[in-house]
């Protein structure tokens, strides 16, 4: 009988080690099959496969940066539960399974895809980086919008396609460059978010697109001095700040929708100079907002082109 005691003990004491040592590898990572690349990101440096198979993303701009590679994530974490995926990037993203919100993954949706690769964002998901990075190997971007290029070189170099990432921002350059935009015309950019507006500075992601296309920007929008020259906030009080040579603006949801059709019905809004030169443009809140990437802001080129060229 004590004979058959220890050796229990010793099966539940070997069990534990193995379970303990399938819960760890180095550094805590989950450690890449086959031929592998060191990738410097946000978090550190991590060995990805030399070419991922099934990448999971975990920000919009990370959705157009694969298809804009020719790829489709397996999986990808929604801006709101539920959402549908962006329309601008079309088919492309039919077989990609929704793994919870941008602020909260589904940790155990995403393992159930088996991913190779993660992509993310440590401005969205820090907390969230070692337990993803025992999923699979992990990589996440510093930030979001303001250096949407960097991002998208890194999650190309992350897929194994650097080079044509560089190629297709070299062709958006020169496309930006000769739409030939002036300093002298103002673009206004505004989003209105459930409860408040907002007015969107150089430092967005449509404001640097609009930049790079040669605009200028209305003074209030340039938001000098402001910690955060991406967005700022604009009272209907202070509507006239929206004021431009020509304006751009979108609605964020239903309720924002519901919120700027009140705005636009009134008399603040009907007042503005540009809206009675019909220089005033609803566009897709899609890619002036939420694509943050080579694709999206070719669509805002495009508006630009149509609307916004001397």
């Amino acid at each position: 009988m004590t004979f058959r005691l220890v050796r229990a003990a010793a099966a539940v004491l070997l069990s534990t080690v193995a379970l303990a040592a399938c819960g760890t590898s180095d550094g805590g990572d989950q450690t890449a099959e086959g031929p592998t690349r060191t990738i410097k990101h946000a978090m550190g440096e991590t060995k990805v496969p030399e070419t991922p198979r099934r990448v999971v993303v975990l920000d919009t701009d990370k959705l157009d940066s694969m298809v804009s590679l020719g790829l489709s994530p397996v999986g990808a974490a929604q801006a709101a539960q539920n959402q549908a995926w962006p329309k601008y990037l079309g088919s492309a993203l039919d077989a990609t399974k929704p793994v919870g919100t941008l602020q909260a993954p589904n940790l155990e949706a995403i393992a159930a895809l088996k991913p190779d690769l993660i992509l993310g964002s440590k401005f969205r998901q820090e907390q969230f980086y070692d337990k993803l990075n025992r999923i699979a190997p992990t990589v996440f971007t510093e930030k979001v919008g303001t250096t949407w290029k960097e991002n998208f070189l890194l999650d190309a170099e992350s897929v194994g396609k650097k080079a044509q990432a560089e190629k297709l921002l070299a062709d958006y350059q020169s496309r930006a460059r000769s739409l030939g935009g002036s300093e002298a015309v103002k673009v206004s950019i505004i989003r209105f978010m459930p409860g408040k507006i907002r007015m969107y500075g150089p430092e967005s992601f449509s404001g640097i697109v609009v930049g790079d296309a040669g605009f200028g920007r209305p003074e209030p929008q340039q938001l000098n001095g402001a910690a955060d020259r991406r967005f700022g906030e604009l009272s209907q009080e202070n509507l006239p700040q929206a004021d431009g040579d020509v304006l751009f603006y979108t609605a964020y949801g239903d309720q924002a929708a519901q919120d700027q059709a009140a705005v636009t019905a009134g008399p603040l809004w009907k007042n503005l100079p540009v809206v009675k030169d019909d220089r005033a443009h609803n566009v897709d809140d899609e890619t002036w907002m939420t694509g943050i990437g080579v694709t999206a802001a070719g669509k805002i080129l495009d508006d630009l082109e149509k609307y916004a060229k001397p």
